[in-house]
């Protein structure tokens, strides 16, 4: 089953890029990886405000970090097309880091992490969804946001 039929299956629409807030782009390709700037949790279009520990609990956390995945894989397929190639070129997603906007006594990161990081296997199957992983609590995300995640990827 190709990545576009995992991604009909889950009902899910590649958004089109984000243009970047600041002076960075969308992303970088060099050899045979592709690096993703962070991405922002955005919920009806705009910045998904709060504070996990504070105004959110992890399950919400978690939608928020699943909505990123998705405006990553947006990014990933328009770098796959940059690059020659579409998301079913992509060999092995390589490594996510999460940063969280928690306060200083929230402890499940990792649990808000996996929104993104489930989506991805489900999306790539086991052998190619599956990555490293660092997630982060943070005092503060750019607009607010609750979560912030950035990707590699390795082409074939």
């Amino acid at each position: 089953m190709s990545v576009y039929d995992r991604l009909q299956a889950l009902d899910i629409q590649l958004p089109a890029v984000a243009t970047p807030a600041a002076a960075y782009v969308p992303f970088v390709h060099t050899g045979k990886l592709v690096l993703l700037s962070g991405h922002i949790a955005k919920r009806d279009g705009k910045p998904w405000v709060g504070q996990l520990g504070l105004t959110m609990t992890t399950e919400e956390g978690k939608a928020a970090a699943r909505a990123v995945a998705v405006d990553l894989l947006g990014t990933l397929h328009a770098a796959c097309v940059a690059a020659g190639t579409d998301l079913d070129g992509v060999k092995r997603i390589v490594k996510v880091l999460s940063l969280v906007n928690s306060t200083n006594t929230f402890t499940e990161h990792h649990l808000v992490t996996n929104g993104c990081s489930e989506l991805l296997g489900q999306v790539f199957g086991p052998e190619i969804g599956a990555h490293a992983r660092s997630a982060f609590g943070v005092a503060q995300l750019p607009f607010g946001a609750c979560v912030e995640i950035e990707l590699m990827a390795e082409l074939a």
